[in-house]
């Protein structure tokens, strides 16, 4: 099992900044994909950055420009700077983390694990 634990988030005025933080941890374990999901009051949870072990990224149309998703391979974190803040932003945001898990006797297992959510406020 993978267990992510989430930083950062709380209540911006409309312009500021804040960023997220998310490292992962567990027991023989890789990764391929981590990021970020957003789940607004009302809506449903929608993809907001996520970066491949590539290095390769996708994002959502409307914070492109404003947030930048980063990973750090040997602290298995991801980080997401997130500028420029409107309102529109506020949402619980998710960390999301996809890879692989190995057995101790060979083999291995997919997962997808979620962290707890931290919520993002922007105010007008």
């Amino acid at each position: 099992q993978v267990q992510l634990v989430e930083s950062g988030g709380g209540l911006v005025q409309a312009g500021g900044s804040l960023r997220l933080s998310c490292v992962a941890s567990g027991s023989s374990f890789s990764i391929s994909s981590m990021g970020w999901y957003r789940q607004a009051p009302g809506k449903q949870r929608e993809l907001v950055a996520t970066i491949r072990s590539d290095g390769t990224t996708d994002s959502a149309d409307s914070v492109k420009g404003r947030f930048t998703l980063s990973r750090d391979n040997a602290s298995k974190k991801v980080v997401l700077q997130m500028n420029s803040l409107k309102p529109e932003d506020t949402a619980v945001y998710y960390c999301n983390v996809v890879g692989r898990i190995y057995k101790a006797f060979g083999g291995s297992s997919a997962y997808d694990s979620w962290g707890q959510g931290t919520q993002v406020a922007v105010s007008s």
